[in-house]
């Protein structure tokens, strides 16, 4: 079907589509670095990868330099429709020297801030409280050790500093997401003292305030991890409490939660109380397995939700998986597609009609309206999209990432 067809259907609907092609042009996702690489970064560390941190296979072509990663993020923006974001972790910093955490400075992301630039990317940051022999206990922040607590409160003050930098470097504010992997593998007798040892840490860190023009501080929950299976001291409850008190983001990662838990139906809970939400849109199979996005029913909820409740204007669309089995640059393409093409879903939706019928509680016709739309024809619409900015589709596709799947596999 050609694209002309397709928006003569859609405005049978009352759906402009150059409206919905328009929008989602202007929606930008920060693609995680930590896919091309199995998570496992670039400084020079000890310890374990604790916390559930886990990338599983030995697909070969793993990026082992920041420039082999640059490279493929490179081929895989490439492939992307639209201007996007890179989320950086702290352990990817691009420097011959070999800083403790607690001593990182702008100057060892200077290289990753200048490559933005020229690819005209915005950048988003993470301090990395995970795979260092300071983490090997599974508690950072909420470390009964004073010291241990300390050291990583320091190496959250300096990736504050590195964000608001960046942010003002490039002129767009980097988000700044705290997550930390503590918890217990066996049932705590006091939940109350690491939490509350947590809590007085995170303030410590943020005490400083950064101009929110340059940075902007989120908190990330998780249901447990590999070795704190029973307890995690940054449990949802407890940093949705701490992000309406201090005014921070709250981070939803679509992994962290009970596998038969709706993310798509937290936003609009949380949104009432938070300014500002921060996903991380990833795909658990039994856990929190960070498997590849599919354009699967909680994908499509997920769209359907920051569109629908006019949620986009206040939530930072980010990704979070890592598959070591297949292609790591092909994870990165589908992925990111896949989140595009619920969002263009959503967009492409009659939402007055839905609404309206909604409202009078006709869910007869509601039901009829939501089942019918699914024949229309979404992909037409999309591979417009992906005309319009010079990406393929299809076989194409299909090529390129084969072809560029073969050039890195001489890395070993």
């Amino acid at each position: 079907m050609t694209y002309e067809t397709a928006k003569s259907r859609f405005a049978e609907w009352d759906v402009d589509t150059e409206a919905a092609l328009r929008r989602l042009a202007e929606i930008p996702i920060s693609m995680h670095c930590w896919q091309g690489d199995d998570v496992v970064g670039f400084e020079q560390k000890s310890g374990s990868s604790g916390g559930g941190i886990q990338a599983t296979g030995n697909h070969p072509g793993r990026a082992r330099t920041p420039d082999e990663l640059r490279a493929d993020l490179e081929f895989a923006y490439s492939m992307i429709p639209g201007t996007h974001r890179l989320n950086l972790h702290a352990m990817y910093m691009d420097t011959n020297e070999s800083p403790d955490r607690d001593e990182i400075e702008y100057r060892h992301f200077a290289a990753w801030v200048d490559w933005a630039k020229s690819q005209g990317l915005g950048l988003d940051f993470n301090p990395t409280f995970f795979a260092h022999a300071r983490a090997d206990d599974n508690l950072t922040l909420a470390h009964p050790d004073a010291g241990i607590r300390d050291f990583w409160i320091e190496h959250g003050r300096r990736t504050r500093e590195i964000a608001a930098a960046i942010g003002a470097e490039l002129g767009s504010p980097a988000i700044n997401n705290i997550w930390v992997p503590d918890g217990m593998k066996d049932l705590p007798v006091d939940r109350l003292a690491p939490r509350a040892r947590l809590e007085a840490s995170l303030d410590d860190m943020l005490a400083e305030r950064q101009d929110p023009a340059h940075m902007r501080d989120a908190v990330e929950s998780k249901l447990f991890g590999i070795g704190v299976e029973a307890y995690t001291v940054g449990s949802h409850e407890f940093y949705l409490g701490y992000a309406i008190r201090k005014g921070v983001l709250l981070c939803l990662d679509m992994g962290h939660f009970h596998p038969t838990e709706n993310i798509a139906d937290k936003l609009s809970a949380v949104a009432l109380s938070v300014d500002e939400l921060l996903l991380h849109v990833s795909r658990p199979m039994r856990w929190d397995s960070d498997h590849v996005i599919l354009l699967n029913d909680d994908i499509l909820a997920m769209g359907q939700a920051l569109v629908s409740e006019d949620l986009l204007k206040k939530t930072h669309i980010g990704l979070d998986f890592f598959d070591a089995t297949i292609s790591r640059t092909a994870a990165w393409v589908i992925g990111t597609r896949n989140m595009q093409k619920s969002l263009l879903r959503a967009l492409l939706s009659p939402l007055d009609r839905l609404k309206e019928a909604e409202t009078t509680l006709d869910f007869t016709a509601r039901l009829v309206l939501t089942e019918e739309l699914k024949d229309l024809p979404f992909g037409a619409v999309w591979e417009e999209f992906c005309e319009r900015h010079h990406r393929p589709t299809g076989a194409q596709l299909i090529s390129e990432l084969d072809a560029y799947q073969s050039r890195v596999e001489v890395r070993g």
